[in-house]
Protein backbone atom coordinates (compact mmCIF):
# COMPACT_ATOMS: atom_id res chain seq x y z
CA UNK A 1 0.00 0.00 0.00
CA UNK A 2 1.25 3.30 -0.95
CA UNK A 3 2.09 6.86 1.54
CA UNK A 4 -1.92 8.25 2.38
CA UNK A 5 -0.91 11.95 2.30
CA UNK A 6 -2.51 13.80 5.89
CA UNK A 7 -5.36 15.04 3.77
CA UNK A 8 -6.57 11.75 2.73
CA UNK A 9 -6.51 10.45 6.22
CA UNK A 10 -10.04 10.14 8.04
CA UNK A 11 -10.78 12.19 11.39
CA UNK A 12 -10.27 10.50 14.58
CA UNK A 13 -13.00 11.47 16.26
CA UNK A 14 -10.82 13.95 18.46
CA UNK A 15 -10.38 16.95 15.62
CA UNK A 16 -7.55 15.74 14.23
CA UNK A 17 -6.52 13.13 11.87
CA UNK A 18 -5.45 9.10 12.29
CA UNK A 19 -1.83 9.35 11.81
CA UNK A 20 1.19 7.03 13.11
CA UNK A 21 1.47 6.80 16.80
CA UNK A 22 2.82 4.77 19.41
CA UNK A 23 1.40 1.30 19.75
CA UNK A 24 0.60 2.05 23.66
CA UNK A 25 -1.36 5.24 23.00
CA UNK A 26 -3.22 3.39 20.18
CA UNK A 27 -4.09 0.96 22.58
CA UNK A 28 -5.31 3.42 25.13
CA UNK A 29 -7.15 5.39 22.25
CA UNK A 30 -8.84 2.48 20.94
CA UNK A 31 -9.97 1.84 24.63
CA UNK A 32 -8.45 -1.63 25.07
CA UNK A 33 -6.73 0.08 28.39
CA UNK A 34 -5.43 2.56 29.98
CA UNK A 35 -1.83 3.97 28.43
CA UNK A 36 -0.03 2.33 31.82
CA UNK A 37 -1.80 -0.89 31.49
CA UNK A 38 -1.48 -1.31 27.81
CA UNK A 39 2.58 -0.96 28.00
CA UNK A 40 2.25 -3.80 30.20
CA UNK A 41 0.15 -5.73 27.72
CA UNK A 42 2.81 -5.49 25.33
CA UNK A 43 5.43 -5.97 27.70
CA UNK A 44 3.79 -9.32 28.52
CA UNK A 45 3.75 -10.13 25.18
CA UNK A 46 0.09 -10.24 24.27
CA UNK A 47 0.66 -7.35 21.91
CA UNK A 48 1.22 -8.39 17.96
CA UNK A 49 1.65 -6.00 15.25
CA UNK A 50 0.99 -7.56 11.93
CA UNK A 51 1.20 -10.98 13.35
CA UNK A 52 4.73 -10.10 15.32
CA UNK A 53 4.65 -9.99 19.01
CA UNK A 54 6.12 -5.81 20.08
CA UNK A 55 7.26 -5.43 23.47
CA UNK A 56 9.66 -2.07 22.86
CA UNK A 57 7.40 0.71 24.15
CA UNK A 58 8.61 3.17 21.81
CA UNK A 59 7.27 1.12 18.66
CA UNK A 60 4.85 3.13 16.70
CA UNK A 61 1.82 1.73 14.20
CA UNK A 62 -0.14 3.10 11.38
CA UNK A 63 -3.75 2.72 11.89
CA UNK A 64 -4.63 2.58 8.46
CA UNK A 65 -1.66 0.18 7.38
CA UNK A 66 -0.62 -2.27 10.30
CA UNK A 67 -3.19 -4.95 12.10
CA UNK A 68 -2.63 -4.70 15.58
CA UNK A 69 -4.05 -7.56 17.79
CA UNK A 70 -4.26 -8.40 21.86
CA UNK A 71 -4.27 -12.05 22.79
CA UNK A 72 -5.31 -12.58 18.89
CA UNK A 73 -8.46 -10.38 18.87
CA UNK A 74 -8.06 -7.85 16.68
CA UNK A 75 -8.23 -3.85 17.83
CA UNK A 76 -9.31 -0.62 16.01
CA UNK A 77 -9.74 2.79 16.98
CA UNK A 78 -12.92 3.10 16.59
CA UNK A 79 -13.72 0.39 18.87
CA UNK A 80 -14.62 2.05 22.15
CA UNK A 81 -14.13 1.63 25.48
CA UNK A 82 -16.21 -0.88 27.10
CA UNK A 83 -17.23 -1.22 31.25
CA UNK A 84 -19.06 -3.91 32.79
CA UNK A 85 -20.11 -4.64 37.00
CA UNK A 86 -19.58 -7.56 38.66
CA UNK A 87 -21.35 -8.94 41.17
CA UNK A 88 -17.86 -10.26 43.24
CA UNK A 89 -18.22 -12.96 45.34
CA UNK A 90 -16.73 -13.64 48.69
CA UNK A 91 -13.41 -15.64 48.53
CA UNK A 92 -12.42 -13.71 45.40
CA UNK A 93 -9.29 -11.53 45.34
CA UNK A 94 -9.54 -8.10 43.33
CA UNK A 95 -6.22 -8.83 41.21
CA UNK A 96 -6.16 -9.37 37.33
CA UNK A 97 -2.88 -11.63 38.20
CA UNK A 98 -3.45 -15.16 39.57
CA UNK A 99 -2.02 -15.64 43.37
CA UNK A 100 -1.25 -19.02 44.60
CA UNK A 101 -4.28 -21.07 44.17
CA UNK A 102 -6.55 -18.22 45.31
CA UNK A 103 -9.49 -17.56 42.83
CA UNK A 104 -9.34 -13.90 41.34
CA UNK A 105 -11.93 -11.65 39.59
CA UNK A 106 -9.77 -11.93 36.39
CA UNK A 107 -11.16 -15.11 36.24
CA UNK A 108 -15.35 -13.86 36.47
CA UNK A 109 -14.96 -11.42 33.62
CA UNK A 110 -14.72 -11.61 29.54
CA UNK A 111 -10.79 -10.60 28.99
CA UNK A 112 -10.53 -12.97 25.96
CA UNK A 113 -13.49 -10.54 24.49
CA UNK A 114 -12.14 -6.98 25.79
CA UNK A 115 -8.48 -7.94 27.39
CA UNK A 116 -7.73 -4.74 28.70
CA UNK A 117 -10.54 -4.59 31.49
CA UNK A 118 -9.42 -3.39 34.44
CA UNK A 119 -11.24 -3.12 38.38
CA UNK A 120 -12.05 0.49 39.20
CA UNK A 121 -10.68 0.25 42.60
CA UNK A 122 -10.85 -3.36 44.61
CA UNK A 123 -13.26 -5.30 47.19
CA UNK A 124 -11.71 -7.04 49.76
CA UNK A 125 -11.79 -10.82 49.22
CA UNK A 126 -14.51 -11.06 51.98
CA UNK A 127 -16.76 -8.34 50.61
CA UNK A 128 -19.05 -9.09 47.51
CA UNK A 129 -21.18 -7.03 45.20
CA UNK A 130 -20.84 -4.41 42.81
CA UNK A 131 -17.28 -4.17 41.35
CA UNK A 132 -16.41 -1.50 38.28
CA UNK A 133 -14.01 -2.93 35.28
CA UNK A 134 -13.50 -0.64 32.17
CA UNK A 135 -10.94 -0.71 29.52
CA UNK A 136 -11.45 2.77 29.64
CA UNK A 137 -8.77 3.96 31.84
CA UNK A 138 -9.67 7.67 32.11
CA UNK A 139 -13.26 6.63 33.65
CA UNK A 140 -11.48 4.91 36.34
CA UNK A 141 -9.24 8.00 37.17
CA UNK A 142 -12.24 9.90 37.28
CA UNK A 143 -14.36 8.07 39.43
CA UNK A 144 -11.59 6.71 42.06
CA UNK A 145 -10.34 10.60 42.26
CA UNK A 146 -10.94 11.59 46.19
CA UNK A 147 -11.70 14.94 44.72
CA UNK A 148 -14.76 13.64 42.68
CA UNK A 149 -16.91 11.99 45.90
CA UNK A 150 -18.89 9.38 44.31
CA UNK A 151 -20.48 7.79 46.30
CA UNK A 152 -20.22 4.01 47.03
CA UNK A 153 -23.34 1.99 49.62
CA UNK A 154 -22.67 -0.73 51.54
CA UNK A 155 -24.73 -3.01 53.39
CA UNK A 156 -22.91 -4.08 56.66
CA UNK A 157 -23.90 -6.81 59.16
CA UNK A 158 -22.11 -6.30 62.49
CA UNK A 159 -21.11 -7.98 65.53
CA UNK A 160 -23.74 -6.36 67.40
CA UNK A 161 -25.86 -3.70 67.78
CA UNK A 162 -24.95 0.01 67.11
CA UNK A 163 -25.88 3.23 69.23
CA UNK A 164 -27.60 5.84 68.14
CA UNK A 165 -24.54 7.92 69.46
CA UNK A 166 -22.04 5.26 67.44
CA UNK A 167 -24.02 5.77 63.90
CA UNK A 168 -24.02 9.86 64.88
CA UNK A 169 -20.29 9.38 65.27
CA UNK A 170 -20.15 8.10 61.64
CA UNK A 171 -22.44 10.44 59.93
CA UNK A 172 -19.63 12.98 61.44
CA UNK A 173 -16.93 11.39 60.38
CA UNK A 174 -14.52 9.65 62.75
CA UNK A 175 -11.04 9.54 63.22
CA UNK A 176 -8.61 6.83 61.36
CA UNK A 177 -5.00 6.20 61.09
CA UNK A 178 -4.59 8.06 58.06
CA UNK A 179 -6.79 10.96 59.03
CA UNK A 180 -10.29 11.97 59.46
CA UNK A 181 -12.90 10.49 57.23
CA UNK A 182 -16.13 12.49 55.52
CA UNK A 183 -19.37 12.17 57.24
CA UNK A 184 -20.84 9.11 55.97
CA UNK A 185 -24.40 8.78 55.83
CA UNK A 186 -25.68 5.69 58.17
CA UNK A 187 -29.24 4.16 58.27
CA UNK A 188 -30.38 1.21 60.39
CA UNK A 189 -32.21 -2.01 58.03
CA UNK A 190 -35.07 -3.53 59.90
CA UNK A 191 -35.54 -4.23 63.29
CA UNK A 192 -32.00 -5.12 63.92
CA UNK A 193 -29.04 -2.45 64.65
CA UNK A 194 -26.71 -5.23 63.79
CA UNK A 195 -27.73 -4.64 60.06
CA UNK A 196 -26.97 -1.26 58.90
CA UNK A 197 -26.85 0.40 55.88
CA UNK A 198 -23.77 3.04 55.12
CA UNK A 199 -22.62 5.47 52.04
CA UNK A 200 -19.09 7.09 51.96
CA UNK A 201 -17.14 8.38 48.75
CA UNK A 202 -13.94 8.15 49.77
CA UNK A 203 -11.99 4.88 48.92
CA UNK A 204 -8.97 3.93 51.43
CA UNK A 205 -7.61 0.55 52.47
CA UNK A 206 -10.94 -1.29 54.54
CA UNK A 207 -12.33 2.43 55.25
CA UNK A 208 -16.00 0.59 56.01
CA UNK A 209 -14.33 -1.74 58.88
CA UNK A 210 -12.48 0.79 60.17
CA UNK A 211 -14.83 3.09 60.06
CA UNK A 212 -16.69 0.66 62.58
CA UNK A 213 -13.99 -0.20 64.46
CA UNK A 214 -13.12 3.10 65.22
CA UNK A 215 -16.41 3.63 66.86
CA UNK A 216 -16.34 -0.10 68.76
CA UNK A 217 -17.59 -2.36 66.40
CA UNK A 218 -16.34 -4.86 64.14
CA UNK A 219 -18.03 -5.79 60.20
CA UNK A 220 -19.28 -9.70 59.89
CA UNK A 221 -20.46 -9.38 56.74
CA UNK A 222 -19.99 -6.51 53.94
CA UNK A 223 -21.84 -6.24 50.50
CA UNK A 224 -21.37 -3.46 48.03
CA UNK A 225 -25.07 -2.30 47.06
CA UNK A 226 -24.33 0.62 44.93
CA UNK A 227 -21.65 2.72 42.74
CA UNK A 228 -22.66 6.04 41.97
CA UNK A 229 -25.76 5.65 39.88
CA UNK A 230 -25.46 2.41 39.60
CA UNK A 231 -27.33 -0.27 41.51
CA UNK A 232 -26.56 -4.40 41.45
CA UNK A 233 -30.16 -4.70 40.75
CA UNK A 234 -30.75 -8.89 39.97
CA UNK A 235 -27.41 -9.56 38.63
CA UNK A 236 -26.58 -13.10 39.98
CA UNK A 237 -23.63 -13.54 42.34
CA UNK A 238 -20.59 -14.45 40.19
CA UNK A 239 -21.95 -13.31 37.15
CA UNK A 240 -21.46 -9.70 35.10
CA UNK A 241 -22.96 -7.51 32.63
CA UNK A 242 -21.97 -4.74 30.29
CA UNK A 243 -23.13 -1.28 31.36
CA UNK A 244 -25.13 0.59 28.63
CA UNK A 245 -23.56 4.48 27.05
CA UNK A 246 -26.22 5.79 29.21
CA UNK A 247 -25.38 4.21 32.24
CA UNK A 248 -21.89 5.54 31.81
CA UNK A 249 -22.59 8.16 31.27
CA UNK A 250 -24.26 8.80 34.30
CA UNK A 251 -21.22 7.30 35.93
CA UNK A 252 -19.25 10.37 34.03
CA UNK A 253 -21.82 12.93 35.38
CA UNK A 254 -21.84 11.62 39.21
CA UNK A 255 -17.65 11.73 38.74
CA UNK A 256 -18.19 15.39 37.82
CA UNK A 257 -20.45 16.54 40.57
Amino acid sequence: MGEISYEDRPEDGRGGRVVPMRLQKFLARAGVASRRSSENLMTAGRVRVNGEVVTELGSKVDPLVDTVTVDGREVRLNDAPVTIMLNKPAGVITTMKAQSSKPIVAELVPLEEFPGLYPIGRLDADTTGLLLFSTDGNLGNELLHPSRHVNKTYRAQLDGPLSQGQADALRRGVELSDGPTSPAEVEFVGKSRRDVRITIHEGRYHQVKRMFEAVGRKVRKLHRESFGPLELGDLALGTWRQLSQEEVEALRQASNK
